[in-house]
C-alpha cells in the first residue's frame, strides 16, 4: 500500500502535531500544577502518574524527533473500530474513511486500535494489555504479506512513542475542569489515567532502535 499513501491528500506530518496541538494546548495543561489539583485529576492521577506525564511532556520534541527517524508506512490515521465493518469470519473487514489516509511512522494506526474503544466507553482499560498483545502481531504479520519485513520490536518502540505523543499526553480530563465531579465522570478519569500509566509503561519497555 506504500504506493498509494498520498491518495487521501492530507498533508500532515508528527512535527505538525507537535508545532500544533502539542505545543499550544497539551503540553502548557499537563505542566500547569494547578490544574491538577482538581478534583478529578486528584482523585484518578496521583503524583507519580502526574510527574511521569510532565516529564514526558517536556521531552516531547526528543520524542518527536525519534519517531521521526523510523521507518515510514501507509496510514489510516483513524484507524478506529467504527472504521472497520466486519463482513464476517471468512472475509474479514472492509476499511472505509480514507479522508486522513497518509504516509506515517510505522505502527502508527496502532494506537487507536488500541485505545480508540476505551476511549469512547466501549472497551475496559484492563484489557490494553491483551489487545496489545492481539494487534501488534497481527500487524507485524501483515507488513510481511505486503514485503515489508520489520523487526517487531521497532514497530513496538515506533507504537510506543506514537501512543504517547497521540494520546497518553492527553488524558488527563482537562475536557471536564467546569463539570461538577461525579461517579461517572470520574469512571473516566480513573480509565484515563490507565491509558496514560499504560502509555508510560510501553515506551520505558521499549528501547531506542
Amino acid at each position: 500500500m506504500r504506493e498509494r499513501a498520498a491518495v487521501g491528500e492530507f498533508d500532515w506530518t508528527v512535527r505538525d502535531y507537535l508545532s500544533t496541538r502539542l505545543t499550544h494546548q497539551v503540553i502548557p495543561m499537563v505542566l500547569d500544577d494547578g490544574l491538577w489539583h482538581h478534583p478529578l485529576f486528584a482523585e484518578a492521577f496521583d503524583d507519580v502518574l502526574r510527574i511521569r506525564l510532565q516529564e514526558a511532556a517536556r521531552r516531547a520534541g526528543e520524542i518527536v524527533d525519534e519517531l521521526s527517524r523510523l521507518p515510514l508506512g501507509t496510514g489510516h490515521c483513524d484507524a478506529s473500530s467504527n472504521n472497520l465493518l466486519v463482513i464476517d469470519e471468512d472475509n474479514g473487514f472492509i476499511l472505509i474513511d480514507y479522508g486522513t489516509w497518509n504516509e506515517a511512522p510505522i505502527g502508527f494506526d496502532l494506537g487507536q486500535l488500541l485505545v480508540g474503544d476505551v476511549q469512547i466507553g466501549r472497551r475496559a482499560a484492563s484489557l490494553l494489555s491483551e489487545t496489545e498483545e492481539a494487534i501488534l502481531p497481527a500487524y507485524v504479520a501483515g507488513l510481511g504479506d505486503e514485503g515489508y519485513d520489520l523487526d517487531a520490536a521497532v514497530v513496538r518502540r515506533a507504537h510506543a512513542l506514537h501512543l504517547l505523543l497521540f494520546t497518553g499526553l492527553s488524558t488527563p480530563p482537562f475536557d471536564y475542569l467546569d463539570a461538577a465531579t461525579s461517579p461517572a465522570l470520574l469512571h473516566i478519569a480513573k480509565e484515563r489515567a490507565s491509558i496514560a500509566r499504560f502509555s508510560l509503561d510501553l515506551l520505558d519497555e521499549t528501547a531506542p532502535v
